[in-house]
């Protein structure tokens, strides 16, 4: 399990990011879907859509709230989690895990170096 953590990163806003070879899967943390409460949409990215560090790439929508989720990093969109469109559900039971919403094959895989690895993430949160 420590590999994974290794290879796991944050943004500040509230994206994770894992990292396999030179594609990144890109969801909403945790702590996101908690603030957002139940899911009721997910909006993914089209494939092969070409996304840059920071831009708005995917909606969540919740039945407090809708939010924009950023791409953290910047390459080509490659693979859609379909399932959470489906049943948004899965990003509340699982937003690190199977709630996963698309996957990135990165322009520069060194980019992801810069995301907050989880203790600063944890510190980030404790500012809020």
């Amino acid at each position: 399990m420590a590999s994974k953590t290794a290879d796991k990163r944050y943004t500040k806003d509230h994206e994770w990011v894992l990292m396999d070879g030179d594609i990144a899967t890109v969801g909403i943390t945790d702590h996101a879907q908690e603030q957002l409460g139940d899911l009721v949409h997910v909006e993914l990215p089209e494939l092969e859509r070409a996304v840059a560090e920071g831009e708005t790439c995917a909606v969540v929508e919740s039945v407090k709230a809708a939010s924009d989720v950023f791409a953290p990093l910047a390459g080509k969109i490659v693979e859609i989690n379909e399932t959470v469109t489906e049943d948004p559900s899965i990003v509340n039971s699982d937003a690190e895990g199977e709630g996963w919403f698309f996957r990135l094959e990165l322009d520069d895989t060194d980019s992801f170096e810069a995301l907050m690895d989880q203790d600063a993430y944890d510190e980030f949160l404790e500012t809020l």
